[in-house]
């Protein structure tokens, strides 16, 4: 079976699009801080159907994600799709004015540095899916990766250069076969709203995933 990874995976977006692409045949390698919360995630999952496994990373630790997505390779198989989409820390969320250097440290490390160690780490396994594999990298963002919010700094100013850093991985790996894109959500998701919905979210990186055409979903409304 292929295998999907998601980096950041909890009970909302993460466990609705596991649930999507498990319902289309995926594997899941469910990827968080908290091992207690994916052990129990993929535990649910396994009682719906859907092969799953739970693993432990820092997203703000290249070494640690590096780690943790050969151990889920190793256990579960190649990664075909990678969704990057940790929930960033309140601390991030300084209005600009209030922002120092050091409080950018945290933010460049989840939204940058911690996208690029995923992607080349699973990159070089997806060069060498067989014949009919549809490797994907998928990235959620908030709407300040498109729109800066000068009362969310910290996010603003990382999520730039994540956006910039998935632009290029669209361009250049494109060519391979291998679709990058990323989905824009502004505000908070709802449970059960026919827009917001993490449900529906899901639904929007299973259509990036297929189309494999778009670089970027955005969802209406504002943060």
């Amino acid at each position: 079976m292929p295998v999907m990874a998601i980096i950041g995976a909890g009970r909302g977006l993460g466990a609705e699009t596991a649930r999507r692409f498990g319902r289309e045949g995926y594997d899941i390698a469910l990827i968080a801080r908290n091992q207690q919360r994916v052990t129990d995630l993929a535990q649910e999952l396994s009682g719906e159907g859907i092969t799953a496994g739970g693993f432990v990373a820092d997203v703000r630790d290249p070494d640690s994600i590096t780690h943790t997505l050969d151990t889920a390779a190793q256990a579960m198989g190649p990664v075909e799709v990678l969704q990057y989409s940790p929930l960033p820390d309140k601390t991030f969320l300084r209005p600009v004015l209030e922002t120092t250097a050091a409080d950018l440290v945290g933010p460049v490390e989840f939204s940058v540095y911690g996208p690029v160690a995923a992607v080349r780490q699973v990159l070089p396994g997806m060069r060498y899916l067989p014949d009919g594999a549809r490797p994907s990298i998928l990235f959620v963002n908030g709407g300040s990766a498109v729109v800066p919010n000068s009362g969310v700094a910290g996010t603003s100013i990382a999520f730039a250069g994540l956006t910039a850093y998935a632009q290029m991985l669209h361009e250049v790996l494109a060519d391979e076969g291998i679709h990058v894109a990323q989905l824009v959500i502004p505000g908070a998701m709802v449970d059960g709203d026919p827009v917001k919905g993490p449900d529906v979210m899901a639904g929007h990186l299973w259509g990036l995933h297929t189309g494999r055409s778009d670089f970027r979903h955005q969802v209406e409304g504002s943060d």
